[in-house]
């Protein structure tokens, strides 16, 4: 993990107070943010540093097959269950497990995951005994879970066990001049994979870079940066290497540097305009929102339900 800015220090500081604690983390931030860096990051700090680092993407299994990776399963338990299987739970005995995107886990596994670490004991599909297992259990979510809490599709006695601590990654966007620094790491990285003699970046490549808004985030920068050493035929990258929607960004920004009164809008508007500003920026994240405006998580919700702000408004298509 890299970076000078003070959001990304934040995280750094969290990281290693709450390594030692062992607690439970719930580390959340946009797609692409790292969030994963951050989980390796705090078994890497902690007393399970020697142990295994074990991750799974609750997103990407079916209710029945997540309970069998993180719980195991003996010979024969269903269908095509040639052999037994340890679970993910005991496989990182001694080590830390990493459950990404567990604000998709259906709420029946959510039920079942709970009573696992409350009790820190579980019991493998088809068997008639529970396993002990000693795992620290970190998860990282881009959801907002608190909301998810108040709409019924998370359980609220799980995200107070598995949120004991949060760490909020920050988006590449508010990271400042990190974007040149992880830039320049990616660019070299990728020119010593590709075996080309590239070395930097030019500074109005650079200018193009600290001026777009990095929906992607770190993971759509590397992406640039591979592109751009691909393309590029000079030692530094220029404005052409990089991406078309990089190159042609146009930041919007209200300006109040206007004599016309009629070149103004009403407050309410402009609150309006700042509000879906702000959900933009944190991708939708209202809790987050709520934070950086200031105010409590319902009054955002009774100003979107009275400016009539709609989740397409400020969500990425």
């Amino acid at each position: 993990m890299l970076g000078e800015s003070t959001a990304i220090k934040q995280v750094f500081d969290m990281i290693r107070r709450v390594a030692d604690t062992e607690a439970g983390a719930l580390i959340c931030g946009e797609s692409g943010t790292g969030k994963e860096l951050v989980a390796r990051a705090l078994h890497r700090e902690s007393k399970r540093a020697k142990g295994p680092f074990v991750g799974v993407n609750c997103a990407s299994l079916p209710a029945s097959l997540l309970e069998s990776e993180l719980f195991g399963h003996t010979k024969g338990a269903f269908t095509g269950a040639t052999g037994a299987r340890v679970g993910l739970l005991c496989e990182a005995n001694g080590g830390t497990l990493l459950l990404d995107e567990v604000g998709e886990m259906p709420l029946e596994m959510q039920t079942k995951l709970l009573r696992a670490l409350q009790e820190r004991r579980v019991r493998p599909i088809g068997a008639n005994h529970e396993v002990v297992f000693d795992a620290w259990v970190i998860s990282a979510t881009k959801r907002d879970l608190e909301a998810d809490v108040e709409d019924g599709r998370f359980r609220e006695d799980l995200f107070y066990r598995i949120n004991v601590v949060r760490i909020d990654v920050p988006p590449l966007r508010v990271r400042g001049t990190d974007i040149l620094l992880l830039a320049q790491t990616f660019l070299l990285r990728a020119a010593d994979n590709a075996g080309k003699p590239v070395k930097g970046i030019s500074s109005e490549a650079a200018e193009k870079l600290l001026a777009y808004d990095w929906p992607g985030n770190v993971r759509e920068l590397e992406n640039a940066m591979r592109r751009a050493v691909a393309l590029t035929r000079y030692e530094n990258v220029v404005v052409d290497d990089l991406p078309p929607k990089i190159r042609d960004f146009k930041s919007t920004h209200l300006s109040f540097d206007s004599d016309d009164l009629s070149s103004f809008v009403l407050l309410e508007e402009l609150e309006k305009r700042y509000i879906v500003s702000v959900l933009k920026a944190a991708g939708g994240n209202k809790t987050a929102a709520a934070r950086v405006l200031g105010i409590e998580r319902r009054t955002l919700y009774r100003k979107l339900e009275r400016y009539g702000i709609k989740d397409d408004a400020f969500k990425a298509s």
